[in-house]
């Protein structure tokens, strides 16, 4: 007489699983294009000093970085407490400069070598003979676009 039954035991579908890897691939890939990895471990303390007139660095990518300071604790017995040059990873002299300078050159297109620039990250307790010197060294590289690295002045 019903022409309605009940639905006894409905079972729901099962969730297909067949995307899930696609799914992951996608989300592994955009962390690893996303995910921005430090270019150099300093050796260096570094403590910038502080300004009021600061610009932001545009193109990051076509800064090098330079950092002059002491040794931090775990290179001091090697290097001693003498202010140093690191340029990348590694502890330098003024004469590595040009190379450095060279190397960053040739990672950048040919059409943005003019945009490079030098930033020069110096511990505020650094005397200026070896500023200076890294300056000078720079210049005699053909590099004429340095800039100095500084925190922002608490008001």
């Amino acid at each position: 007489m019903s022409k309605f039954k009940k639905n006894r035991g409905k079972a729901s579908p099962e969730v297909s699983t067949a995307s899930l890897p696609d799914i992951i691939f996608m989300l592994l890939f955009f962390f690893m294009v996303v995910t921005v990895l430090r270019d150099a471990e300093l050796k260096v303390e570094i403590e910038t000093p502080r300004a009021t007139e600061l610009t932001k660095l545009e193109k990051k990518s076509l800064v090098n970085y330079i950092y002059v300071g002491a040794p931090v604790e775990k290179y001091k017995k090697e290097y001693g407490t003498k202010a140093r040059i690191q340029l990348g990873d590694k502890f330098a002299s003024l004469s590595d400069i040009p190379l450095f300078l060279e190397q960053h050159r040739s990672k950048v297109p040919e059409a943005q070598h003019g945009g490079i620039k030098s930033s020069l990250r110096i511990d505020k307790g650094v005397t200026m003979g070896i500023v200076a010197d890294t300056k000078t060294a720079l210049r005699k590289a053909g590099q004429l676009l340095i800039n100095y690295s500084a925190k922002k002045k608490e008001s």
